[in-house]
């Protein structure tokens, strides 16, 4: 079957149900006897177990999320040694980066690491670094200004 070959549902009429012992679904409309369930307009709530404590209560919840972390996106050295599009004596700032692609146009800071080693002489301007990493930077004969 193909997908103009199925027919149209715009005529087609609904199933009415519990019209009757006859049509299997009479009587109690396959709602069974009594009951919240079995009454109009019953809808339940999400989670809800009946009146039993629901499960997202009963089991321990993990983790802890502290209020002040801050969320930075880290650059390490190996990656701006590594990259061709750096050159020697060039400066590394936000909009090199979003340039070469490592981040995109947010409000995320960058954060400086020292992963990796660094030969090339670079002026760095970042939101956050390591102490470690200005070290390395500093050792090639680069800067580094945090702001």
């Amino acid at each position: 079957m193909q997908l103009h070959e199925l027919p149209s549902i715009k005529n087609s009429k609904r199933k009415r149900v519990g019209r009757g012992p006859g049509s299997n679904w009479g009587q109690t409309c396959g709602k069974g006897q009594k009951g919240q369930k079995s009454r109009a307009g019953y809808s339940s709530k999400r989670g809800f177990e009946g009146g039993q404590m629901a499960i997202s209560r009963r089991l321990p919840k993990f983790g802890f999320k502290p209020l002040n972390k801050v969320i930075s996106r880290p650059l390490n050295l190996a990656f701006l040694e590594s990259n061709e599009r750096i050159a020697s004596g060039d400066t590394v700032n936000r909009a090199k980066l979003e340039e070469l692609g490592f981040i995109k146009k947010d409000s995320i800071p960058v954060k400086l690491l020292a992963e990796g080693e660094l030969t090339k002489k670079l002026t760095i301007e970042v939101e956050l670094a390591s102490e470690s990493a200005i070290e390395k930077v500093q050792a090639a004969g680069g800067t580094v200004t945090i702001g």
